[in-house]
């Protein structure tokens, strides 16, 4: 019983940080950009959501208002990163240093508990006879589907598949006429309001709103696009690759919450996820060399390492 509380734990919370993985996707697989600033800017979007919510505010209000804010440190990054030419990665750790401040001036200290608070979790419990867990893996679900749509609807428009060329070939489609600033500008604000808004949300199901609740973010996030791109494949559907992030979180939580239940310690918890994305990042390599060896072996009858 235990274990299944446990697992029914790690789907919900999956789920939720599916959403932050998506944001994460749009900048490291789309613009070919490492994106620092998620760490800062899901803090961020949980540090929003918990003030508004103190503040009187309705909970989905809360969430909005976090994901305003996570545009603006998406448009902080983005600024150095265009305006500037600052190296990405740079600026990107410039505005996560800055954001552990700023989070900090926001909450007034370093952690807000909301457990006698109103959060969408709660309110919908009033009118859905199911468990808290049940009603967070639902709420989750529906906030997955909404994102994924509008996803997949942004990135077909005309200038979504300029934001996708940008990533592919920034050359390309300078030469076209495209203001590849713009397309990386608007792509690190999306990205980040994504990671605000997981942050929010993850926040309303915790109960509590911490200013390093999105230390090692980026690294969950990156843990969940390669779990999904080894299970689907890069080659799968655009619709089915962003419905795998999120099922990769969830992968990523259950794989946690299984080792957890074999009486891992918590402190390794780090070195584990480390562990996760570089076997996901590995098994990829491996098995395209596999396929390689077996392709020369039929085309020449000979082992690709015979040179006699």
């Amino acid at each position: 019983m235990g274990f299944l509380l446990s697992l029914q734990g790690a789907i919900s919370q999956g789920i939720l940080w599916g959403i932050m993985a998506l944001g994460i996707y749009l900048t490291f697989r789309i613009l070919d950009i490492a994106d620092m600033t998620v760490d800062g800017s899901f803090a961020t979007g949980g540090a929003v959501c918990a003030i508004s919510i103190l503040a009187g505010i309705n909970p989905i209000l809360s969430i909005v208002f976090a994901t305003i804010a996570g545009f603006i440190t998406g448009a902080i990054t983005g600024i150095l990163h265009t305006k500037f030419k600052m190296p990405a990665i740079l600026a990107g750790i410039l505005t996560q240093l800055a954001l552990y401040s700023i989070n900090l001036r926001i909450m007034g200290k370093s952690n807000i508990p909301l457990l006698q608070s109103r959060t969408v979790f709660k309110d919908l419990a009033q009118f859905i006879p199911l468990p808290t867990v049940w009603i967070q893996i639902i709420v989750g679900f529906l906030f997955s589907v909404i994102v994924i749509a509008v996803l997949y609807w942004f990135l077909g428009t005309e200038f979504g598949s300029c934001l996708r060329a940008t990533g592919n070939n920034e050359n390309m489609v300078r030469a076209n006429g495209v203001n590849t600033d713009n397309t990386k500008l608007i792509g690190l604000m999306l990205g980040n309001a994504l990671v605000a808004m997981s942050g929010a949300l993850v926040t309303q199901q915790q109960g509590v709103a911490d200013v390093k609740m999105g230390v090692g973010a980026i690294v969950i996030g990156l843990a969940s696009i390669v779990i999904g791109e080894v299970i689907f494949g890069k080659k799968a559907g655009f619709k089915l690759r962003l419905a795998s992030i999120v099922i990769g979180s969830i992968l990523y939580r259950i794989i946690v919450a299984v080792v957890l239940q074999m009486g891992l310690n918590t402190d390794d918890l780090k070195l584990l996820t480390a562990l996760i994305v570089a076997i996901a990042l590995t098994v990829p390599v491996i098995i395209d060399k596999r396929k390689q060896v077996s392709m020369y072996k039929k085309l020449t009858g000979k082992d690709l390492n015979d040179h006699a």
